[in-house]
């Protein structure tokens, strides 16, 4: 399974909040052997989002859209999914029957527009605010709030699956530079990806989908290089 995560909001790009939301997702998606190929961060517009979206739904088996949910002004990504996919916004009976049922609100404590989605979208109920999340077609929109966001994404996470990459990670104490003829034998050698990170001192991450080529090809590493004591 391969997946694009769409991140909505103007606070995003003028980089008032951080995209933690992206990295989370990153992280718990790869987890599951999903295949990320793309995070696009798009404001607050109706053509923006749907342009991404509709983009992304072509090339990509599952695209994961968060912010922008809610009733107020500039809450406008369900317009947008619905323009997408060509379906029009309309109450949707069974997110309000379960606000009132199971989330703890009644019907005049709902601002108008809270359960208006995409026709026929299954509703993705929110456990822990108010705005509900749907999914249209192969398109999974979630809260922008984190909290929010996270624990809707773990009631339905089976629904993201993928080959299992296991990784293995060592800190080395040599410049990058001085790396590269290791890195490339190593890759030469073994049917594995390699990732490095510089900082105080390089992070060299070795990914495959056989463990036991991963534990063999970090041996192999250890052996030819300074390590960080």
């Amino acid at each position: 399974m391969n997946a694009a995560i769409v991140t909505v909001g103007d606070e995003l790009l003028c980089g008032d909040t951080a995209n933690s939301n992206a990295t989370w997702l990153c992280y718990r998606l790869s987890e599951r052997g999903v295949d990320l190929r793309r995070v696009t961060t798009v404001p607050d517009d109706v053509a923006d989002i749907a342009q991404v979206v509709n983009e992304y739904r072509a090339e990509y088996d599952a695209v994961l859209v968060t912010g922008g949910l809610g009733p107020t002004h500039d809450d406008i990504t369900m317009e947008a999914v619905a323009a997408a996919v060509g379906r029009p916004l309309e109450p949707h009976s069974e997110a309000r029957e379960w606000l009132t049922t199971k989330g703890g609100y009644t019907d005049s404590e709902l601002i108008e527009g809270t359960t208006t989605l995409p026709a026929r979208a299954r509703m993705l109920p929110n456990t822990v605010g108010v705005a509900p999340g749907v999914v249209v077609e192969s398109i999974y929109v979630f809260p922008g709030v984190p909290q929010e966001m996270k624990a809707m994404f773990e009631r339905i996470e089976t629904e993201f699956n993928g080959e299992r990459t296991y990784s293995e990670s060592l800190e080395v104490d040599e410049p990058e530079s001085n790396l590269i003829d290791r890195m490339t034998q190593l890759q030469d050698r073994f049917d594995v990806s390699v990732g490095s990170y510089p900082g105080g001192s390089v992070r060299i991450k070795i990914s495959s989908a056989d463990s036991a080529e991963v534990e063999s090809a970090i041996e192999w590493l250890r052996e030819r290089v300074t390590l960080v004591e």
